[in-house]
């Protein structure tokens, strides 16, 4: 038996995410990113969780106070929990991709019901390895998740080329309590466990980022129990 390479088998993953987030998964993440009601607790946990990383985030890019002068990339964006906040916050120049088109025409709706321009928020149809440009700020959370570890700091290494000043990433850190967690989870799939869940260490995406030239300023542990971990990190170029 062949065993896969590694782009092989990250190919094999994203084909899965985009299959998921076009079909079945829209509709329940499109629910779950929202203030919609009809939702169960495993999904009010992810969205209460996710809220306090997209919110710990515009904290950090609100603190320097020229939002409105700086270019953001959002990569994997989702429905544009991220980008909407910021453009209302006064960002002009906000790129926001992702691998889904379904995700991203959501995305695109809400904006455009939100009163956002196509040219404050540009959203276009990418993967995160295909992405290309120069940024300010660099962001993308909550989507390292789908992702096993190696092909997880390679897109950290990809987007830190992109970055001229700031690399913001969020991830579900590996532990013991967690990896047994997802073990009993393997065991007894649910009907909305379609795509892989990977927790990844810390230690591996910090050594991504330095071998980009990023030095880390900001660390966060955001917890929803049982169903949401996100370890969020704000680098910064060095020099």
């Amino acid at each position: 038996m062949a065993i896969p390479s590694p782009a092989t088998a990250t190919g094999a993953e994203k084909e899965v995410v985009r299959a998921y987030f076009n079909g079945t998964g829209f509709e329940r993440w499109r629910r779950i990113y929202s203030d919609n009601q009809d939702v169960n607790k495993v999904q009010e946990h992810i969205r209460r969780g996710h809220n306090k990383t997209v919110t710990a985030v515009l904290h950090w890019l609100q603190q320097d106070g020229d939002v409105q002068t700086r270019s953001f990339c959002d990569a994997g964006c989702g429905v544009g929990s991220l980008t909407l906040p910021l453009a209302a916050m006064g960002a002009r120049r906000i790129t926001a991709s992702d691998l889904s088109e379904a995700m991203l025409s959501e995305a695109r709706q809400r904006a455009v019901a939100a009163g956002i321009s196509a040219e404050q928020a540009r959203f276009h149809v990418a993967d995160l390895e295909s992405l290309q440009g120069e940024f300010h700020t660099v962001v993308c959370l909550d989507v390292f998740i789908h992702y096993p570890q190696q092909a997880a700091e390679a897109m950290v290494r990809h987007l830190a080329s992109l970055s001229q000043n700031r690399l913001i990433v969020s991830f579900a850190p590996y532990s013991l309590p967690l990896a047994l967690l997802k073990a009993v989870g393997s065991i007894f799939p649910g009907a909305s466990k379609v795509t892989r869940a990977y927790t990844l260490k810390e230690s591996g995406i910090m050594a991504a980022a330095a071998a980009a030239g990023f030095q880390p300023t900001g660390r966060h542990l955001f917890c929803s129990a049982p169903f949401y971990f996100s370890r969020l990190l704000e680098f910064q170029r060095c020099g």
